[in-house]
């Protein structure tokens, strides 16, 4: 059986999974049309997504039309799970960019037209929801060709608007059609014996251009248009029969990796895991070359482990179908995966393939994930580790400073999302806050203290004497420990419990201590009384005295900033860092997406705990940013007075 696979992608509530639904309806996969907004949708079907009426997560809907089965990936289209999308356009041939005929052409709908157009597969533009009051295709092919580009021609036109939209118009089969010289002029461009014909304004036949819109969608010279109501099927069947008949089939679409010979030895790649509460986890594949068979066994390349695939099926939403056999260029499932999780390659033995995964977005906010009671702690750890394999834009770490559990994910909604998937999907309750700024003091100058640990207990006593002189060290020098001591006044075997004493107290501070130089220069002992724990006792207040006689001042991390927004946001970017104590470095021109604008800065970390969140409204969902940790800055005396101020207040 022929196969399709196609993404369906775009803008958050464009209509993707309503477009998946009448198709599944057309063709008699189902009997009655789900709606999103009952929770009765094939595609959605996780209870979240239910509840939101959004989708969280690409559902996989498999449906046979005349002899073609097709893979459809519903994808998401909230920014926060883009993740989704990048991995499912990595196994597609194709997609389809729905684009709701109110609101036009949309910042996501943008994003994933680029993300197609760099893989090199073919895109087609389904403008939605044209039943509807306001909508308008003229209006919405505007903005599509405008924003996306010319390439983009109408292959039907509605015959109405709103309540009249009732079938389409063929643009080639109608010569008076509007439209139809420009879809020509994108058809013939990839053809050089039809551009002859067409620039000495020679008739071309119907039927050659039909057969060369296949030709011109590879090239990327025509993304068709069409029209559709998903609510009463209009355009369902001209959909369908462009997805069969037009759209590639795996061996014409471009490789999903270089040097992959599809009739060769097995093997796999897995795209996307989830976790069911009744099955397991569920690992959704591509077989990229021979084929698949259940029950065989394929190495892992990643981890060289063994597998067996126990349970081959087909998806169509929740429902699993068990197949014997799936073959080059199919998509399907398999359950309880072992030791594979998402981008593995699955291969026969001895093979060296290996697909290599896809670039996902860098997590760019944080926040600490905290368990609610002691089942909870317990729960956490392996919960956490499967919610992130089933969504890589995020991240867990366990941070050495504070000891917090870090969750990472590409907005402060996307890791609220999380937390929530974490109680609904693996009954884990968690707090989501703030993280600790991991904020350090040092010294600004010479400082010296004496201290004397004496205890008489009845028995042996306690006793030691230990003058430290602290200095400071240049930025991010760290600590150093040096011993004067000459005559004996603190014998060689106790100047280590000295030391100890000294690095195991840098930590314990409100804030630890960091680029200071610390120097044991007298003390005195005790035949009898005197003892390592003595001196560790007295070296560790020693140093808070000298310490305090040092001007000690704090220190924040600074980090080094990237943002890429459009260039009519740069004013406002900028004007918000330096609201923010951060220092612009410069600008540049960004590679992608075009006429966007690089800005270079630095600033404190604490400051910029949510920026992920306010860039985003900043520049309408499309700017973007990246961040790493450059070094340590002093903290200004006016915001290290609150910020020592809260910490006392939070320590009690």
């Amino acid at each position: 059986m022929a196969v399709r696979n196609v993404g369906v992608v775009g803008h958050q509530g464009a209509g993707k999974t309503t477009l998946v639904e009448a198709l599944a309806f057309a063709t008699g996969l189902t009997t009655r049309l789900g709606r999103v907004e009952e929770g009765n949708t094939i595609s959605d079907y996780d209870p979240e997504e239910q509840q939101r009426g959004m989708s969280i997560s690409t559902s996989l809907v498999s449906i046979e039309h005349n002899g073609t089965r097709i893979n459809f990936l519903d994808t998401p289209g909230y920014a926060d799970f883009i993740g989704e999308v990048v991995a499912s356009v990595a196994v597609v041939d194709a997609v389809i960019v729905v684009v709701d005929a109110s609101s036009g052409v949309q910042v996501g709908t943008e994003t994933v037209w680029r993300m197609a157009g760099k893989r090199g597969i073919p895109r087609a533009v389904v403008i939605s929801r044209l039943d509807r009051d306001n909508s308008s295709f003229e209006e919405a092919l505007d903005s599509v060709q405008s924003i996306l580009g010319s390439e983009c021609q109408p292959l039907f036109l509605p015959n109405g608007a709103e309540s009249s939209f009732t079938e389409l118009i063929d643009v080639l089969g109608d010569e008076e059609a509007d439209g139809r010289d420009g879809l020509i002029e994108q058809i013939v461009e990839a053809d050089e014996d039809l551009m002859m014909l067409y620039l000495e304004d020679e008739e071309i036949e119907e039927d050659d251009l039909r057969s060369a819109v296949k030709t011109a969608m590879l090239s990327g010279s025509l993304a068709p248009v069409l029209p559709m109501s998903a609510v009463s099927g209009v355009g369902s069947s001209e959909l369908l029969g462009l997805i069969d008949g037009v759209l590639p089939d795996p061996s014409e679409a471009p490789a999903i990796a270089d040097g992959i010979d599809a009739n060769g030895a097995s093997g796999a790649f897995v795209f996307k895991t989830t976790a069911d509460e009744f099955v397991g986890r569920l690992s959704f594949l591509r077989v990229v070359s021979g084929s698949i068979a259940s029950e065989a066994h394929l190495d892992n390349a990643q981890t060289g482990e063994d597998e067996r695939l126990a349970g081959l099926s087909r998806a169509t939403g929740k429902t699993l179908s068990g197949v014997p056999e799936l073959s080059a260029g199919d998509i399907g499932v398999v359950t309880k995966l072992q030791h594979t999780t998402t981008f593995n390659t699955l291969r026969e033995k001895g093979s060296g393939l290996v697909v290599p995964p896809p670039e996902m977005p860098a997590p760019i906010f944080a926040a600490a994930v905290e368990p609610r009671t002691k089942a909870d702690v317990d729960k956490l750890g392996p919960s956490l580790t499967r919610l992130v394999e089933g969504d890589p834009t995020l991240q867990i770490e366990r941070d050495r400073d504070s000891g917090e559990m870090i969750l990472s994910g590409l907005s402060e909604s996307h890791v609220q999302l999380s937390a929530g998937r974490l109680a609904s999907k693996f009954h884990v309750e968690v707090d989501i806050k703030d993280r600790r700024v991991p904020y350090r003091e040092t010294v600004t100058a010479k400082g010296q203290a004496e201290y004397l640990h004496k205890k008489q207990t009845g028995g042996s006593g306690q006793y030691a004497r230990v003058a430290l002189r602290v200095e400071p060290q240049p930025r991010g020098a760290g600590f150093e420990f040096n011993d004067e001591i000459v005559g004996g006044a603190v014998p060689r075997n106790y100047i280590p419990a000295v030391e100890k004493g000294v690095v195991e107290s840098l930590p314990r501070g409100t804030f630890p201590l960091t680029d200071l130089r610390v120097t044991l220069y007298d003390g005195k002992h005790h035949d009898v009384d005197s003892s390592e724990m003595a001196f560790k006792l007295a070296a560790s207040q020693a140093l808070k005295e000298s310490v305090s006689s040092a001007r000690p001042i704090l220190l924040e991390p600074i980090h080094s900033l990237r943002i890429t927004a459009p260039e009519s946001s740069t004013g406002d970017i900028i004007s918000d860092l330096n609201s923010r104590r951060a220092r612009v470095l410069g600008m540049e021109q960004a590679d992608d997406p075009p006429d966007s604008t690089v800005v270079v800065a630095e600033g404190p970390m604490a400051e910029f705990l949510h920026y992920a969140t306010d860039l985003r409204s900043m520049t309408g969902g499309r700017g973007t940013f990246a961040w790493q940790f450059e070094r340590y800055d002093q903290v200004p005396e006016h915001v290290a007075q609150k910020v020592r101020q809260d910490a006392e207040a939070a320590a009690g």
